[in-house]
């Protein structure tokens, strides 16, 4: 299943990319609802509120999207080219970034090396969807850089998991760039601002889609890239990864309980423009794309 949030016809709608069509979940259950002879209901009301309801939720959105199939109905479901697609999800609990989570990506970093996952936050302020710019305030940061990553959406409460356990927890994986003020970052007078630097408004573009952990045969072997205005500038896999997805998982609940809808931002490979010789940031008028294997791609203009 792939959960989307976009726009059609002027309203904001919440549900499923079905092969080339948008479906409003809400509506399209409805309907199935009254075609069996009971009362008409929604399902959720967001795509948080569906990840929150669980089980129930996902096997009445398995039905729905059965029953509905591939046909374009009027106000229920879209080609998707007429549709404009948001974050697929805005208002997680919390964003949970890692730093140095990749050796190639520890290899460019001056400074030791963590011998465990390195921790630190995203507000969800920060998050905008597919095809929304990436801007800042020129008198904040001069040193603005792209981290692409996958990014693992929590399903249910995790508290305390087993790494054997972790996967269970986990509803899907989506795109993430995790734009940083590099300025901020690693302040020039000695302070670590990493969750400023970090979270900025805009600095956190997920999309274009969140699809279920079922559609994923191996998380850790899929390519992850990034291209900025065409040119590749990260080319790894998560296979690369020092601290896999279980791993992620089962090492933050471990003190912090974390949520359905929760995003974990797994770390970036190499490449990213701060460490090039000379660096190289981003600026107005570029375009950064990431694209994890079997999550889309997603596109982002700077502005």
């Amino acid at each position: 299943m792939k959960l989307i949030t976009f726009v059609a016809g002027g309203q904001i709608h919440w549900g499923a990319l079905h092969g080339e069509m948008a479906i409003d979940l809400n509506l399209a259950r409805a309907l199935f609802l009254a075609s069996r002879g009971m009362e008409a209901r929604y399902l959720a009301n967001d795509v948080l509120d569906f990840l929150r309801q669980g089980e129930s939720a996902w096997e009445a959105a398995q039905e729905t999207l059965e029953f509905f199939g591939h046909r374009l109905m009027d106000g229920i479901s879209f080609r998707q080219e007429n549709v404009t697609l948001l974050a697929p999800l805005s208002n997680p609990s919390k964003v949970i970034g890692i730093g140095l989570n990749y050796a190639e990506h520890r290899r460019e970093h001056v400074g030791e090396s963590p011998a465990y996952p390195v921790l630190f936050s995203k507000f969800p302020s920060a998050i905008i969807g597919p095809d929304e710019a990436i801007t800042w305030d020129a008198t904040l940061t001069q040193q603005v850089d792209y981290e692409g990553e996958l990014g693992i959406v929590i399903g249910k409460r995790a508290r305390r998991v087993s790494e054997a356990e972790a996967l269970e927890f986990v509803f899907g994986y989506c795109n993430v760039n995790d734009v940083s003020a590099r300025d901020l970052q690693f302040d020039e007078q000695g302070a670590r601002q990493w969750t400023r630097g970090k979270s900025l408004d805009t600095f956190c573009p997920i999309g274009p889609y969140i699809v279920s952990r079922d559609e994923i045969a191996d998380v850790q072997n899929l390519a992850i890239r990034t291209w900025v205005n065409g040119e590749l500038r990260q080319d790894s896999n998560t296979a690369n990864m020092i601290s896999g997805v279980a791993q992620l998982v089962s090492f933050i609940s471990h003190g912090i309980t974390l949520m359905p809808g929760d995003i974990i931002a797994s770390g970036t490979p190499s490449g990213v423009g701060h460490y090039r010789q000379p660096p190289v940031y981003l600026k107005p008028g570029d375009v950064v794309e990431v694209e994890v294997e079997g999550l889309g791609r997603l596109r982002n203009p700077v502005r």
